[in-house]
């Protein structure tokens, strides 16, 4: 025990000490002795050690104490834990614990100072085992174990403490309520919260305003708005705090309109809104969207004198950052600086977060910089933002050096990496890293798993993605969400797997996670096609179900689904029904009507919409001018062209200037056509020299028609289908030049095919047709009308197309063999000859003129309806017409 022995010099030192000459008179007993007669001098002793952070030494005389079976007396025991509190020293604070038998008389006070030791040390388990075990326990010792449980943010245990606390017959203070009315907030307990609200009013507490702001907080937390305002029209007293709680709670519900006109109550009440509540306001605007209101405010607050702080301005970067203002946020960035606020680690991550969506290299290395010199590296936040900011980049090594960096790693860190590896295609990296983090004391979550799916799926190793899918409730414990099975169906489609994600989403369908809004705009571009009309039925039957046609982007959707596949009366019923429309609404009605050849309907809807509904934008002009061209008014159409760049200040695009080759080729106007690209220099646009051999074919221009494949030749000099064309044009025209084109040929992939493809939907199921097959069911009986079919041509529609130029992207017949959309309307004639369903097929190439020809007769003599898309156009035959006017 030699570290107990205490030299008198210790006490020596001091002049002041009432025993120092009995000290003197002694000098041959070098310890201190310690007895009930001189308590004083035990207590100051001490004392003396505590406020020196000698507690080992404080607990060694303890130790003395207990050898030499004196006591302590409750208030040093007291002191001696409060060192220990304030030092932070838990295992100290434990060694007195265990000597909690040298005080004389052991009360609520010592033990509840135990409880406040091991809460604010950071062991509630140990605060509550001595909490459970007092005997006597009063408002301060509820109070401690309150406190701790507040710090560690666990609301329910706080809760059920307060029942008990009540049922012990002990009520909570005015220091204690706010306490509990802030659990009561963090989990939506209106119940208790309306019972303590009553308890303050029987206590008349409800003057005591933080209390009251108290209140006012849970109700407006609840989501009781009206409660909290009623209470705080009612409060006598009100300060800032009041206000601003008020106003936050506005701000929080999305009424910043109201917590406006609270703000200038405010004021005319005599209350000068502080910096607080101008930040409230700003963060409001921000989170909302509303970027500009946020930077009026805070102009309007320095005019009154108050100067933006780093809150003010961390508010603003990263509101613009979040709006995809992403100039704008690097700007007030460097106001900021210039202003001479000291950035913190949330607003330099927030502008490297910009830097990361730019993709600026530069100006995200500038800012790592400044977080060096400012010290915030060791800011979580920052690191992760870096590491997004060097991924997207494509600088990951950098990347990589701060994910090494940071010690307390937090999911999101590794999130950030993996994605960085999964992006570049580094799956290998992903995978290490993926992992590593299970053997970390970060889990992976379910962003973790649906990143690794995601990006095995991009990168075209679907299985890799399906058997990460699979694993995700096996070996991680993860529960998929839709985000999970969307990743995979939006993936497989991607990658052409239709079947498989079809597969996948019916999957979906029988699980807890239902498919989404997501899930069905990821899935119906895989229906928006005329052998997938049954389809696009059963998910709008589902949606309807499940209420999900209310969101306007899958109303969209689905119109543009009902309209590819042949059904607008079906996407005119959903527009019609739609609660609001968009100006994406309304194009995809106007565009379905143009490509079902009715012109006149997609007319009147333009002007419907310019009269109630949003204002046009490029996609309807692309349309409307289609439309006109279709029906023949070229004045009409070139007016609206004009009027698009003078009205509406939308500068032409490749889509419109074929549009407008469209309207004047369809009116035989080719020496304009020409004209037009020449005027408007835009003759590396591929689609606007298809438009003009187009014009050429059909009207029989085989100058024209050379000029414009010539062009398209240039352009893609890899096309097969433009070197067939050319090909065949060289020959039309008798060039020369055959002999080159011919030496081009022989340097060409062999593998390019000039054999066509069909599909059909036939009683529920796809079948693909190949140009010349002759193993089709039935294929004798399929020939054998095709040649009938033939033959009555010949008689009831002679000399027909006789000024078009006989040039086609497929082999002739006579070559290849009948064509494959010709056998599919023949097969689907014999499968199904007493139905009157419409024949729905899809080709690869352009249909030539004798399938157009053959196709208008069949809808002519059987009377049924047949939807073909081509590589190049929409038809639509009824009664022996056709949607494109012969024009394709």
């Amino acid at each position: 025990m030699e570290s107990s022995i205490l030299s008198c010099k210790s006490i020596l030192q001091n002049p002041n000490h009432p025993k120092q000459e009995n000290h003197l008179q002694n000098p041959t007993k070098p310890t201190l002795s310690f007895n009930k007669k001189n308590p004083t001098l035990d207590e100051l002793h001490l004392n003396h050690l505590c406020r020196n952070g000698q507690l080992k030494e404080s607990i060694n005389v303890l130790d003395t104490i207990c050898k030499d079976g004196y006591k302590v007396t409750p208030n040093t025991f007291i002191s001696l834990i409060q060192s220990c509190i304030d030092l932070n020293a838990i295992e100290q604070g434990r060694l007195l614990h265990n000597r909690i038998g040298l005080v004389d008389e052991i009360n609520p006070f010592v033990e509840t100072k135990l409880v406040s030791m091991y809460a604010k040390c950071g062991s509630l388990n140990e605060a509550r085992k001595v909490f459970e075990q007092m005997s006597e326990r009063n408002l301060f010792t509820w109070s401690a174990m309150i406190g701790g449980y507040t710090r560690e943010q666990r609301w329910k245990e706080i809760i059920e403490l307060f029942y008990l606390m009540m049922n012990e017959m002990i009520s909570p203070d005015e220091f204690l309520l706010p306490k509990i009315l802030q659990a009561c907030s963090n989990v939506g307990d209106i119940v208790t919260g309306k019972m303590i609200h009553a308890f303050v009013v029987k206590r008349e507490l409800n003057s005591c305003i933080p209390v009251g702001n108290s209140i006012v907080s849970m109700y407006a937390k609840c989501g009781k708005l009206s409660l909290a305002r009623k209470f705080f029209e009612k409060m006598d007293k009100k300060d800032m705090v009041t206000w601003n709680s008020m106003i936050s709670a506005y701000c929080q519900s999305g009424k910043s309109v109201e917590a406006v006109r609270l703000f200038d109550w405010m004021q005319d009440k005599g209350i000068e809104p502080g910096l607080i509540t101008w930040n409230i306001l700003i963060a409001s605007y921000n989170q909302l969207g509303n970027c500009d209101l946020a930077i009026e405010l805070m102009k309007k607050m320095e005019k009154r004198g108050i100067n933006p702080d780093v809150f003010t301005w961390t508010s603003m970067i990263s509101g613009c950052a979040q709006n995809k203002r992403t100039d704008q946020a690097l700007e007030l960035f460097n106001e900021m600086v210039v202003a001479g606020v000291k950035p913190n680690g949330v607003t330099i991550a927030s502008a490297v977060s910009v830097c990361a969506s730019l993709k600026a290299l530069k100006k995200g290395m500038e800012l790592h910089s400044v977080g060096i010199k400012l010290g915030s590296m060791g800011d979580v936040l920052l690191g992760n933002s870096l590491i997004e900011m060097y991924s997207k980049s494509g600088n990951l090594e950098a990347a990589r050096k701060i994910f090494d960096m940071i010690s307390e790693k937090d999911v999101f860190t590794w999130n950030s990496m993996i994605n960085g590896y999964t992006q570049a295609r580094y799956f290998g990296n992903a995978y290490d890293l993926f992992t590593r983090m299970h053997e970390s004391n970060v889990k992976p979550n379910v962003i973790t798993w649906n990143v690794m799916i995601s990006g095995y799926i991009q990168n075209g190793e679907e299985d890799q993605a399906i058997n990460i899918f699979q694993r995700m409730e096996t070996d991680g414990r993860i529960k998929r969400n839709a985000a999970s099975w969307n990743s995979l169906i939006s993936g497989l489609l991607q990658n052409g797997l239709k079947n498989k994600a079809f597969q996948v989403f019916r999957r979906m369908q029988s699980c807890p996670i239902r498919p989404n809004s997501i899930t069905l705009l990821s899935i119906l571009p895989a229906c928006s096609n005329l052998v997938a009309a049954k389809k696009v039925k059963e998910l709008h039957g589902y949606a309807f179900r499940r209420r999900l046609e209310r969101n306007i982007s899958v109303a969209n959707f689905f119109m543009d689904a009902y309209a590819k596949s042949g059904n607008m009366p079906s996407a005119r019923t959903i527009f019609e029904n739609l609660p609001s429309r968009d100006v994406i609404s309304w194009n995809t009605l106007i565009a379905g009507y143009v490509l079902h050849g009715s012109p006149y309907v997609a007319m009147d809807l333009f002007e419907r919409m310019r009269f109630v509904g949003p204002k046009p934008n490029r996609g309807t002009f692309a349309s409307i001018i289609l439309a006109y061209s279709l029906a023949g008014m070229v004045e009409q159409g070139n007016n609206v062209f004009s009027g698009m760049t003078n009205d509406y200040q939308i500068t032409p695009g490749s889509d419109h200037y074929a549009a407008m080759l469209d309207l004047l080729g369809r009116s035989g106007r080719l020496g304009e056509s020409v004209n037009f690209i020449e005027e408007l220099n835009i003759d590396q646009d591929s689609a606007v020299w298809d438009a003009l051999f187009t014009a050429g074919r059909v009207h029989g221009n085989i100058g024209l028609a050379v000029r414009a494949v010539e062009r398209l030749f240039e352009i893609e000099p890899r096309n097969t289908l433009v070197y067939r064309l050319l090909l065949q044009l060289y020959a039309l025209s008798g060039k020369s030049e055959d002999a080159l084109i011919l030496k081009r040929r022989k340097k060409r992939n062999k593998e390019d095919s000039s054999i066509g493809c069909s599909s059909i939907e036939i009683k529920n199921s796809v079948h693909t047709i190949m140009t010349g097959d002759r193993f089709l069911r039935n294929s004798d009986r399929i020939y054998s009308q095709i040649a009938s079919i033939a033959e009555e041509i010949k008689i009831v529609l002679p000399g027909s197309h006789e000024t078009q130029l006989n040039i086609d992207e497929e082999e002739k017949e006579e070559i290849c063999g009948v064509h494959s959309e010709k056998l599919a309307i023949s097969f689907a004639l014999i499968s199904s000859p007493y139905s009157s369903q419409s024949v729905r097929i899809i080709k690869n190439f352009r249909m030539c003129r004798d399938c157009h020809q053959t196709a208008k007769f069949i809808s002519l003599k059987y009377g049924r309806e047949i939807y073909l898309y081509d590589s190049k156009c929409f038809h639509y035959f009824k009664n022996g017409r056709c949607s494109c006017k012969d024009y394709w």
